[in-house]
């Protein structure tokens, strides 16, 4: 995110927020990875479904459960989200990209 910042002309606390703004939407990502994992079919997912269970991975919802994992991916977006305001760039997309990382599962 901090390289579409930086070409953007964007300042160093413009910068801070779009890097703190990638974290989240990236662990959020990773969570909802790991719940689609657990919930969906393999024909849903396009591959092999439960394969993290198999592999005994520690993945967000083995380590705190379904609902936990979905509150804590929903709770990232959000907080990306409120990331953007005040950033006075044009950030639309970046909101629309946060918002369809958590409709993957929910």
């Amino acid at each position: 995110m901090t390289v579409g910042g930086l070409a953007a002309g964007a300042n160093s606390q413009q910068l801070e927020r779009l890097r703190a703004y990638g974290e989240r939407i990236g662990l959020a990502f990773q969570i909802v990875d790991d719940i689609l994992d657990v919930a969906a079919t393999s024909e849903e997912l396009g591959k092999t479904a439960g394969k993290d269970i198999a592999a005994q991975k520690a993945t967000y919802p083995a380590l705190h459960g379904l609902p936990a994992a979905q509150a804590q991916a929903q709770a990232l977006i959000e907080e990306a989200i409120d990331l953007l305001k005040d950033l006075n760039l044009q950030t639309p997309k970046l909101a629309e990209l946060a918002q369809y990382i958590i409709a993957r599962t929910f």
